[in-house]
């Protein structure tokens, strides 16, 4: 390992310690963990699924549409090396996925075509409980050395303390409605993200960034920025107006007319 990665290394765990003794956004320290892990183990995405109090997996942050893509998939079809990771609490690691069609063949079939060839999955973990999964894909075929599974195991260990401080557990029953909060967090911030994306005629990433840019700027959590924008808050959207110099946000919100889709009209929001 060459001193500057070293230096990078050391950096992100100190940026990740100040931020957990804190008050700190759980979405926001995870989005900025699956960066961290993209740029320190050269690998070309990440995203971290995390488990409901009913054991169902629900993607927290990812690095790129295409990473949440993949993630999606495994949940929608119930197959995929992140699933096998949380089931088994053990880490699964794929050099080269065209190699496992046998095994996963949805699952290689849709990697391939967002661009992936390689996978591994890192279990979260809090003591013998099983909170999710790290999910990292290389554009190329390869696998990680040892050195990059410890690192990668490190950083996944980082999100569990993440989540599970959030939750301010004090056993297992405390912190189940921990995990549900934040998945509910998430669910809300991707509608903001179509809210967004549909009044600024933004991509879904794009309008993520957005979203984490304005929370940044004006010391909020996420999840109440996306809670003011889907609820047509008037302050939060005067500013989104100003700072990304769209009329399109002008108005009384944004309402759902059907799974997955949005009318930017007036009207109730």
């Amino acid at each position: 390992m060459d001193a500057s990665r070293e230096r990078e290394i050391i950096r992100s765990f100190i940026r990740f310690a100040d931020r957990l003794v804190d008050d700190y956004d759980v979405l926001d320290l995870t989005t900025q963990l699956t960066e961290d892990c993209g740029r320190l183990l050269n690998v070309a995405a990440a995203g971290l699924l995390l488990a409901d109090a009913g054991g169902v997996l629900h993607l927290l942050a990812a690095t790129s549409e295409q990473a949440r893509a993949v993630e999606a998939f495994q949940l929608q079809r119930e197959e995929g090396p992140c699933l096998d990771c949380y089931h088994t609490g053990q880490p699964v690691s794929v050099a080269d996925l065209s190699a496992e069609i046998s095994r996963w063949p949805r699952f290689v079939a849709v990697a391939a075509e967002q661009g992936f060839a390689s996978v591994h999955a890192i279990p979260l973990r809090l003591g013998r409980q099983l909170l999710g999964a790290l999910g990292l894909f290389g554009a190329a075929a390869g696998a990680l050395d040892d050195d990059d599974l410890t690192l990668a195991r490190g950083l996944a260990h980082v999100a569990s303390i993440a989540i599970a401080q959030d939750s301010h557990p004090s056993d297992r029953a405390s912190l189940l409605p921990g995990l549900q909060a934040a998945v509910a967090s998430r669910a809300l911030v991707e509608v903001a993200k179509g809210v967004l994306a549909e009044t600024h005629t933004l991509d879904m990433q794009e309008a993520f960034a957005r979203l984490r840019d304005y929370a940044h700027r004006h010391q909020q959590r996420l999840s109440d920025v996306a809670r003011e924008v889907v609820a047509g808050e008037p302050d939060t959207r005067r500013l989104l107006l100003t700072e990304l110099g769209d009329p399109a946000l002008v108005g009384n919100g944004a309402r759902r007319v059907s799974a997955g889709t949005w009318d930017s009209s007036p009207g109730q929001p």
